[in-house]
C-alpha cells in the first residue's frame, strides 16, 4: 500500500470513529443538557490530555505570548462545543454535518484579514458557491430554522475562528497553552452552569461519557498517523466520508433520513470545500494553505486540534500549523 492510500485508509477510519462519537453524544442529549456532556467530557479527558502535555518537551512556562489571541480562541472553541453537541443532540447527523463543512469556506474568508492571505477570484467563486449550499440545507422561508440550526452554525463558526487564531499564533505559542485553556475554561464556565441543569446520571451513562472521551482522543490520533503517512491535500478530504457515517447511523440508530434539500446543499458544500483544498495545495495558490493544514474537523471540547498534538510529538514544524 502507497503511503497516499494508507494514509487514506487510516483518516477514513478516523473520521468513522469521529462519527461514532457523535452517535453517542446525540443519545446522550436526547437525555441530558449539552452543558453537562461537555462538563464531564472535559473532566474524563484530562487524564488523557496530561498524558500528551507530558511529551512536550518545549521549554517554557504556561503563561501565553498573545494573550488576547489566545482568549478569543478559548471562547470560540468553548462556543463549539456547546454548539455542536446541542446540534448533534436535536437535529438529524447529516444536516449537522452539512452545516459544521461550511468551516472551509469561513476559514478562507478569515484568512484574508486574519493572516494577510490573497483569495483571488477562483476561491471566492468556491466560497460563495458553498454558502448557497448552506442556504440549501436551511431553507430560510421554507422550513422552521431552530435553536439546532443557529446552533450548528456557530459551531461551524466558532471552529473556524478558533483554527484561524491557531494559524495565526501557532508558530509562538506552546502547544501546551493552546491545548490546556480552552480545556480548563470549558470546565470552569460548565461547572458554574452545571447545577442549573444536573440531571442524576446512572453508571452506563458515565461510562458512554468515558466512550466520548477515548473515541474522541483515539480518532485524533489516527489523524495524525494517518498526515505522518500521507500528503495532507489527500487526507484532509477524507473528513467529508463523515457524511456516509451521519447517513448510515441516522437511519440505522435514529430513524433518519436525507431529504433532498440536505442531499444536495451537502453535495454543493463538500465540492467547494474539496475545490478550495485542491487550489490551495497547488503551488504559489496559497500563502498560508489556511484551510488544508486545518488537519482535521472543527475542535470542541473532546476534540483539540490535531496538529497541537502533532506538535507536541515533534512531527510537523510550527510554520505548518
Amino acid at each position: 500500500m502507497s503511503p497516499n492510500a494508507k494514509g487514506a485508509v487510516l483518516a477514513l477510519l478516523a473520521f468513522g470513529v469521529f462519527s461514532t462519537h457523535d452517535v453517542v453524544v446525540k443519545v446522550l442529549g436526547g437525555t441530558y443538557s449539552p452543558i453537562q456532556i461537555v462538563f464531564f467530557s472535559v473532566l474524563l479527558s484530562f487524564p488523557l490530555a496530561t498524558i500528551m502535555l507530558m511529551r512536550d518537551a518545549k521549554p517554557g512556562t504556561l503563561v501565553p505570548v498573545h494573550p488576547w489571541w489566545l482568549a478569543l480562541r478559548t471562547v470560540a472553541a468553548v462556543i463549539t462545543g456547546v454548539s455542536a453537541f446541542y446540534a448533534f443532540s436535536v437535529l438529524p447527523l447529516a444536516q449537522t454535518y452539512a452545516i459544521l463543512f461550511a468551516s472551509p469556506l469561513l476559514i478562507t474568508v478569515l484568512a484574508i484579514p486574519v493572516l494577510g492571505e490573497t483569495v483571488r477570484l477562483r476561491r471566492w467563486l468556491a466560497v460563495i458557491v458553498g454558502l448557497v449550499g448552506v442556504l440549501v440545507v436551511l431553507r430560510p422561508g421554507q422550513t422552521e430554522l431552530s435553536l439546532g440550526h443557529l446552533a450548528a452554525l456557530s459551531a461551524a463558526v466558532g471552529g473556524s475562528v478558533a483554527s484561524i487564531i491557531v494559524r495565526k499564533i501557532g508558530a509562538d505559542e506552546r502547544p501546551a497553552v493552546m491545548l490546556l485553556y480552552p480545556m480548563v475554561v470549558n470546565f470552569v464556565l460548565m461547572a458554574c452552569a452545571l447545577p442549573f441543569v444536573y440531571q442524576p446520571m446512572p453508571i452506563e451513562h458515565l461510562g458512554l461519557l468515558g466512550v466520548i472521551a477515548v473515541f474522541a482522543w483515539t480518532a485524533s490520533r489516527l489523524v495524525i498517523a494517518a498526515y505522518q503517512s500521507g500528503e495532507a491535500a489527500i487526507i484532509a478530504p477524507m473528513q467529508y466520508s463523515q457524511i456516509v457515517w451521519a447517513t448510515l447511523f441516522g437511519f440505522f440508530f435514529f430513524d433518519e433520513t436525507v431529504d433532498t434539500a440536505t442531499g444536495a446543499g451537502a453535495a454543493i458544500i463538500i465540492a467547494s470545500g474539496l475545490y478550495i483544498v485542491l487550489r490551495e495545495s497547488r503551488s504559489g495558490a496559497s500563502e498560508n494553505t489556511p484551510v488544508l493544514r486545518t488537519r482535521s474537523r472543527s475542535e470542541t471540547a473532546t476534540t483539540p486540534r490535531v496538529s497541537l498534538f502533532m506538535r507536541i510529538a515533534g512531527k510537523t514544524p510550527p510554520r505548518k500549523e
